[in-house]
């Protein structure tokens, strides 16, 4: 059992630092429009996740999968926002990076767990702890000093957030192996990314196989880069408790906030500092919030309260 633990440890954390890294992928290719570059991110994870399910011999229940949505309207609608929601989240990141936004991205997936979190409250009615009624108010309070600071909402961030939380939500409507799932959220795209690349070799406006092999092969890669750390991340979330899922989930954003700072040379001002202050208390707070001993202390109150009343 403690192996099986160790290793989901190791193949959630490595999936968590490849998103991390992502943004050095996407600077590879920053002459490439975002839209295009979408485009091919959605073309060749479709085909590199077909190869997959034919090597891990899952085709076939694949196909099964994709006749039996047919059949279930629930199912067929959660995997179209489902596969809305992730090209949007895609679309923004990549904007994003190429945009010299690191620093906002990280911001998103850094407060991304308490959208999910509020999304939980509102649509399923879940009932929320005192110390995450606390998380929430320190990370709205970080996000308002950025806001006051900038003038203006960061939309980015909460973009990101957001349609990342959605997704998750949509997700729990489509409940297929994790391989089969990315393989069918891309096949949902596909037709319009292939549309958009069609309109584009017409106008000779294309990056892609423009006599610059590099670029194809980034390009084509994208695939790759997009199915890995998905597939490691469902093996290792399997291992290991959820509790420790939490607390790994801000690797990404941890290294995607180095980056900006320290390797492109993004502005980190005093009120980023500031706000991203708040957001880390919140986390922290929010993370402990989940560990048994802080829910068994909540409890205590809560009955104490009862028998007060």
């Amino acid at each position: 059992m403690a192996q099986d633990v160790k290793q989901g440890v190791i193949y959630a954390g490595l999936s968590y630092v490849l998103w991390g890294i992502l943004p050095i992928y996407w600077k590879l290719i920053g002459g490439v429009s975002a839209l295009e570059t979408l485009a091919n991110r959605v073309i060749w994870s479709f085909v590199f996740m077909l190869i997959l399910l034919l090597l891990l011999g899952k085709l076939r229940a694949f196909m099964i999968v994709v006749k039996g949505l047919w059949q279930t309207k629930k199912q067929l609608y959660g995997l179209i926002i489902a596969s809305l929601l992730v090209s949007a989240n895609w679309f923004i990141f990549i904007w994003a990076v190429n945009n010299g936004q690191i620093i906002e991205t990280s911001m998103g997936y850094y407060i991304n767990p308490l959208i999910s979190v509020l999304l939980g409250m509102v649509v399923f009615k879940e009932r929320l702890s005192v110390s995450q009624y606390v998380s929430f108010a320190l990370a709205a309070i970080g996000v308002i000093i950025l806001t006051v600071s900038y003038g203006s909402f960061p939309w980015i961030s909460f973009l990101l957030a957001l349609t990342f939380a959605l997704y998750g939500l949509a997700k729990k409507m489509v409940k297929v192996d994790a391989a089969i799932g990315l393989t069918l959220e891309t096949m949902v795209i596909t037709p319009i990314a292939l549309l958009y690349m069609g309109s584009l070799f017409v106008q000779q406006r294309q990056m892609l196989f423009n006599e610059n092999v590099g670029l194809d092969l980034l390009l084509i890669g994208a695939g790759v880069a997009t199915a890995v750390p998905l597939l490691l991340f469902a093996n290792g979330v399997q291992r290991i408790p959820l509790s420790m899922v939490g607390f790994l989930q801000y690797i990404a954003p941890t290294i995607m906030l180095i980056l900006g700072v320290f390797v492109y040379g993004e502005y980190f001002s005093k009120a980023h500092f500031l706000s991203f202050l708040f957001i880390w208390i919140s986390l922290t707070i929010y993370s402990l919030s989940r560990t048994k001993w802080v829910l068994l202390w909540e409890s205590k109150i809560a009955r104490g309260k009862q028998i007060g009343m």
